[in-house]
């Protein structure tokens, strides 16, 4: 499983997300991708999966199966992000 966060990384919500992913990582040991929706690979990424709101957390299966996204603010739980982790 693979999961990220898609956001920008000048932005008036980027306290937010790194708090949350500095509480995720505090509480799970677990670090969380992320990917900037303004460089090549973010933007062929972000066009792939439909991704036009940021932040984004994006799961994917191990085959790049979409399996769960949330969009913009507020952001989910450490705890339902952290059952898509292996």
């Amino acid at each position: 499983m693979r999961v990220l966060v898609i956001y920008k990384g000048q932005s008036d919500y980027t306290s937010t997300v790194d708090g949350f992913l500095h509480d995720f990582e505090y509480q799970t040991g677990h670090k969380l991708e992320i990917m900037d929706p303004d460089t090549a690979a973010g933007y062929g990424f972000c066009e792939a999966y439909d991704i036009v709101e940021y932040p984004s957390i994006v799961a994917l299966s191990d085959d790049s199966v979409l399996q769960k996204m949330w969009r913009g603010l507020p952001l989910p739980t450490i705890s339902d992000v952290s059952y898509y982790v292996q």
